[in-house]
């Protein structure tokens, strides 16, 4: 536990100009996490009947956020978020965990623990935003067996049999399969709640979230490549979880795996997944929770998160 303690302080003493900028923008905002709280007091039945607020979508973001960042904490540490970390509104759910990847790749390893240091910032960011507005984590699944959310993510893209176990902690391949599942749903989830947001202060911080996801989804999709160049089925791999999530958000084909495409030259790398005009595409919030509840219907709950998101959006939609 002490070594750990000692990895997160390092990681974290290595933002130290990140986290003054975030107290900056905390600062400036002193009165917004007072008029968010009054919003998200309001009835449940006015939320639905009204547009998204800005509190509504941080929170919203707050709930992938708390997903993240359990897993790569699980996987880089060994251990989740601080108790102090997971407090708030609604019903607050504990994590079906995972476990420390031993890592033989030294560059995976060093990503892992960037990526969970970045996450674990983002909660803290966002429920400091929010303050007394901020949601509670909701029940998380991040754990290993035939019956978790990672298996049946892997089941439904065939990379195992009925009744088979994908454990996202038993390699750095599986980790990186396991972390493609989320990277790639975050970018387009924070593009797809831009237009959402009203304030732009708040939305220049999205825009900064947007921007870190980015690149851990480009950290994550080329390692994979490169991999993939000595061992073709782990891009195969890849291209079966887009694929899979393709299928739950909707009849658009707009996910994008890693495989080599055509270009002018012959082949190009697939690092960055984009439209006809070279823009990352949106997703949302109903498309979102469709992949990480794993279901293609309007549902409130399932997959990574077994008792729904906490906030007023909560459902996904119907495809």
């Amino acid at each position: 536990m002490t070594e750990t303690a000692d990895l997160i302080t390092e990681a974290f003493d290595a933002r130290v100009a990140r986290r003054e900028e975030r107290r900056d923008f905390f600062r400036t905002f002193a009165g917004v996490t007072t008029i968010a709280g009054s919003v998200v007091a309001a009835s449940p039945a006015l939320a639905q009947a009204t547009a998204p607020t800005d509190a509504d979508v941080l929170n919203f973001a707050l709930n992938l956020e708390y997903l993240e960042a359990q897993f790569y904490s699980y996987a880089a540490y060994g251990n989740g978020l601080a108790a102090n970390l997971l407090t708030g509104t609604g019903t607050q759910g504990g994590v079906q965990g995972g476990q420390k990847v031993n890592f033989t790749d030294p560059l995976v390893s060093q990503y892992a623990q960037e990526i969970a240091a970045d996450e674990i910032a983002h909660v803290v960011f966002l429920r400091t935003a929010l303050g007394a507005a901020a949601v509670s984590q909701p029940a998380i699944d991040v754990s290993v067996g035939p019956n978790s959310a990672f298996s049946a993510a892997a089941r439904s893209a065939g990379l195992i049999q009925a009744g088979g176990t994908f454990n996202p902690y038993a390699t750095d391949e599986n980790f990186l399969l396991g972390a493609f599942i989320f990277e790639d749903v975050g970018v387009t989830a924070y593009k797809g709640a831009a237009p959402l947001i009203t304030n732009k202060t708040f939305l220049e911080a999205a825009a900064g979230l947007l921007a870190v996801e980015a690149y851990h989804a480009s950290i994550v999709r080329t390692v994979l490549y490169g991999k993939g160049v000595a061992t073709p089925s782990l891009r195969t791999s890849a291209d079966a979880i887009s694929n899979a999530r393709d299928s739950l958000d909707g009849t658009t084909d707009l996910d994008q795996g890693i495989s080599p495409i055509a270009s002018n030259q012959g082949t190009a790398s697939n690092i960055v997944p984009l439209d006809a005009n070279g823009l990352a595409y949106s997703r949302t919030t109903g498309q979102v929770l469709n992949i990480v509840y794993l279901n293609k219907l309007a549902v409130g709950s399932g997959g990574f998160f077994p008792a729904g998101v906490n906030g007023n959006i909560r459902t996904s939609a119907a495809n």
